[in-house]
């Protein structure tokens, strides 16, 4: 308890002491750490200094996070990560991909690179990391999603050459033991389709149920939308057609990793990258399950990762400054951080429009996390 009231003083010190032209205005009011006692320890080894790749928070206390060399466990906000990296598993990092669901439930998938890109090792926890099991999977690296403990999905990822990108979808019912493959467009596989065409690079696979899921990605070419969809399990797919701003036809669009999400079962997000003279994102809001989206006014200028919150809460991080609507993205509010980014940012995680955390790397590839308590517009370190 003495070390989160030390960092909340410390908080509170760096707060009084911004100099009075700091923009205020459109920044929420900060409010105090949460006063509750210090956790357990999670039964695992601590990781000092961490080096962050990713994080995910599940609240403002638990979250999980690669990093160059463990996967990890954090249950005090990110002051203190311990180790729960599967036994069997000697890399992390770059080199992995993962999926958490709750404080409880997380995968990992590594590749065996003997039988790339078609087979790998996924690791299953129900327990917060302290045990795994371990599965063979007829897949190597791709994009991992799961709907519940039992049901998942799995954009894998085939191959990539001149704008195209070779990808296979598989389904599982079973928290990952065993794997159906329900398509692929591999022009080199004799049972290939074209429904989810080769072309244009895929990001994300994001389900809405078991049997209902988009797949998101780049076309290089100006005014096209790679968005497509499935409601047979990923057995066929069909494009979606959104509106798009009377600017579009002059750059391209790219709907990048996590830049789509389903905050309920009928609500959900999506930021369209548009890349030209300038770099510019819109965002779309579906109320009716994916059925429809509807452009929302505003245009952002640049572009950065996003976090969607809820059916009204959502912020965005354009490379200068934080952007957060209350209003499903009608409107939005600037907020300047008090410290500058830039080339230094990674990425970023909230999980309310007052809590959040960046993580940055400096010139000798050191990297720190900062933590918010007001929205974005103050940060303190965490792991320095």
């Amino acid at each position: 308890m003495k070390r989160v009231l030390s960092v909340f003083l410390v908080f509170l010190a760096a707060c009084s002491s911004l100099p009075s032209s700091a923009p205020q205005s459109d920044a929420l009011p900060p409010t105090p750490y949460p006063d509750t006692p210090s956790p357990a320890e999670i039964e695992a080894v601590r990781v000092e200094s961490p080096s962050f790749i990713r994080i995910e928070m599940m609240n403002e206390l638990d979250g999980w996070a690669v990093t160059e060399a463990e996967i990890a466990r954090t249950n005090d906000g990110g002051l203190t990560w311990y180790n729960v990296t599967p036994p069997e598993m000697e890399e992390t990092g770059y080199g992995v991909d993962t999926f958490i669901l709750d404080v409880e439930h997380a995968w990992v998938q590594k590749p065996d690179f003997e039988n790339f890109p078609n087979g790998g090792f996924l690791y299953r926890t129900t327990d917060g990391g302290l045990t795994w099991t371990e599965f063979t999977v007829p897949f190597s690296r791709g994009d991992i999603n799961f709907v519940d403990g039992d049901n998942g999905w799995v954009l894998a990822d085939l191959g990539v050459g001149a704008g195209s990108n070779a990808v296979a979808v598989y389904r599982t019912t079973s928290g990952g033991a065993v794997w159906e493959r329900m398509y692929t467009n591999d022009p080199n596989d004799p049972e290939s389709s074209d429904s989810l065409p080769l072309g244009g690079i895929k990001s994300d696979l994001v389900p809405l149920d078991e049997d209902t899921a988009w797949v998101t990605g780049t076309v290089y070419a100006p005014g096209e939308v790679y968005l497509h969809r499935t409601e047979d399990s990923g057995r066929t797919w069909t494009p979606v057609m959104v509106q798009l701003p009377e600017s579009a036809q002059n750059f391209e669009l790219g709907i990048e990793d996590e830049q789509m999400k389903f905050v309920s079962g009928t609500h959900g997000f999506l930021a369209l990258r548009m890349s030209g003279e300038s770099i510019q994102t819109v965002v779309y809001v579906t109320e009716n399950a994916g059925n429809t989206w509807t452009l929302m006014p505003t245009v952002i200028e640049g572009a950065g990762p996003s976090a969607f919150l809820s059916e009204q809460e959502a912020v965005l991080y354009n490379g200068e400054q934080f952007y957060v609507t209350r209003d499903a993205a009608r409107s939005w509010s600037m907020i300047s951080p008090d410290i500058v980014f830039a080339e230094s940012f990674v990425g970023m995680e909230f999980v309310n429009l007052l809590s959040g955390w960046v993580i940055t790397i400096d010139p000798s590839n050191h990297k720190s996390l900062y933590r918010t308590h007001d929205g974005g517009a103050t940060w303190l370190p965490v792991i320095p």
